[in-house]
């Protein structure tokens, strides 16, 4: 069972929608039992960083998520979720993140409009990883962010060129993350997520 994390920050619906789509058996839910079933947590988010971590905190899902982590089961990120991820973000003054990925969550710089917003290809880092195998390089994916992670170039998947290399999919173990909505990504995103669940299986 996929559980995609209610910690009442984002549209879940149609998260859902798009790993019911992929085949993907999934439940949003908040609760403690069902998270700790879970063969895989999707860790949404939108919105900012401080605020998103603020009902983490009060969600009490924090611990569960590190459980879950170091149980050795996937967890997926996705845009803010993806940012989460980090040790700390400078949205709005500094905030520490879950630290489970090394790096810090940083401004775009303004040599493109901010926030970037809309469809952008896909260049790859790692092409033979397996989140990698239902998809193009130059494949377009939806992104809506200002802030893109800082992190060591070895967890990068795929990036986007907007101003400069941004990371789109990252990997470090069995924690996975992308900046980008795979939701909103029509085939492309529907096919990652395909991916994602051969990896799990």
């Amino acid at each position: 069972m996929n559980v995609i994390l209610d910690y009442d920050v984002g549209n879940l619906d149609s998260v859902m929608r798009a790993f019911t789509r992929s085949g993907m058996d999934t439940v949003i839910s908040k609760d403690k039992a069902t998270i700790e079933a879970a063969t895989s947590l999707i860790l949404p988010g939108v919105g900012a960083f401080n605020e998103a971590v603020a009902s983490l905190k009060k969600s009490g899902l924090i611990p569960l998520i590190r459980a879950h982590i170091e149980a050795d089961k996937p967890l997926l990120g996705i845009c803010l979720g993806m940012q989460l991820l980090y040790e700390s973000s400078s949205e709005n003054g500094y905030t520490e993140g879950l630290g489970i990925l090394k790096g810090t969550i940083e401004p775009l710089p303004p040599t493109n409009k901010v926030p970037h917003m809309g469809w952008n290809a896909l260049r790859f880092n790692r092409p033979a990883h397996p989140l990698l195998s239902k998809i193009d390089e130059h494949d377009y994916v939806y992104f809506v962010h200002s802030y893109y992670a800082d992190c060591d170039e070895e967890d990068v998947i795929a990036y986007a060129d907007y101003g400069k290399k941004v990371p789109a999919i990252v990997a470090r173990g069995n924690v996975y993350a992308t900046q980008f909505h795979p939701e909103k990504s029509s085939t492309t995103g529907l096919n990652i997520l395909k991916a994602y669940k051969e990896m799990i299986r």
